[in-house]
């Protein structure tokens, strides 16, 4: 996996070396206690896709700026708040296999750093004057907000279509992974038309990214540092699930179904749940529509002249729908 995280990073290494000491210092505070969060924040991220995308985008079509490395930097200090945030909401101790913010100082102060950071990306922005950047992320993160909220609503209801898991999973996802790539594009000063097919290639592999990343909640262990089956105690109307459920009789669907509705499940219900979803061809269907959003996103590419960033790129995309955790 390194290696393949390697060649990704490879035409990008001197942007990505620069933005590590230009993130810290952005991060940076007066307040003991938050230095002290902020420092354990900085040494549990992730593999910084994100920034990656950005720099990428941009060397697809030009040269990297202090713009782009705005970009890169109001991303990150979103997501890293949206993250944040959302250990608070669904009480998780762990984050990336390490104990999240919200286990080691309790939610007060995990939501007063996911506010620190929003504000900081804000502060960034503005005294660039990169106002764009900040409409691009903006609305990212707007999108992030209904997508969740969406996905809760439907979660009490059991009501979603396979329509709304797309629509779901394009604002949850696929925004912030967009405004990656069309804030890395924006930053190159490149045409209009070509910010606009990166915004979309974003778009496609973001929602490949959260397929995926359903698909492991039926994995028999949990790679990616969540709870096993943690979408399905949530009552997460995923796309393995809802495919399933328009595709079974009657009588085993309206079992499963109260058997999903149940606000704490045991071990013999999540086993009916699996089984249920694996019989019925769910896990297969998701597999396949992943792909599909692969294959578009890749079409998008090679409509762009070829170069170190393109084909890292296309490895990056292949890495999002093959990864194991």
């Amino acid at each position: 996996m390194s290696t393949i995280l390697d060649r990704i990073k490879s035409p990008i290494e001197t942007e990505l070396k620069e933005f590590e000491p230009y993130f810290k210092n952005i991060m940076r505070s007066k307040t003991r206690l938050l230095n002290f969060v902020i420092n354990y924040c900085l040494k549990t991220k992730g593999k910084q896709l994100r920034p990656m995308l950005v720099f990428l985008s941009c060397k697809l079509l030009g040269k990297t700026s202090e713009t782009t490395m705005v970009a890169a930097s109001l991303i990150e200090l979103l997501h890293t708040a949206t993250l944040i945030h959302d250990d608070v909401v669904d009480e998780s101790f762990y984050r990336r296999g390490f104990f999240s913010i919200f286990a080691l100082w309790k939610a007060k102060i995990a939501v007063l750093t996911g506010d620190y950071f929003l504000a900081q990306g804000l502060l960034l922005s503005l005294e660039k004057n990169q106002t764009e950047i900040l409409r691009i992320v903006s609305s990212a993160v707007k999108e992030m907000s209904e997508g969740e909220l969406e996905q809760l609503e439907k979660a009490d209801r059991l009501n979603i279509t396979e329509e709304d898991y797309y629509v779901i999973i394009r604002k949850k996802t696929g925004a912030l992974i967009s405004a990656c790539c069309e804030a890395g594009a924006f930053s190159s000063g490149a045409k209009k038309e070509d910010v606009e097919k990166l915004k979309q290639f974003g778009m496609l592999i973001g929602s490949a990214f959260q397929i995926k990343d359903d698909l492991f909640d039926y994995q028999k262990t949990g790679l990616i540092g969540k709870p096993k089956y943690n979408d399905i105690q949530e009552r997460k109307m995923t796309l393995p699930v809802i495919y399933s459920f328009s595709n079974s009789a009657l009588s085993e669907r309206s079992n499963i179904r109260r058997i999903f509705k149940k606000r704490s499940k045991n071990a013999l219900d999540i086993e009916k749940v699996v089984n249920f979803v694996k019989k019925s061809g769910g896990i297969d269907y998701a597999q396949n529509k992943m792909r599909e959003f692969y294959v578009n996103a890749i079409d998008i590419l090679k409509s762009f002249p070829d170069n170190s960033a393109k084909e890292s790129l296309l490895i990056l995309a292949e890495y999002i729908i093959s990864r194991d955790k």
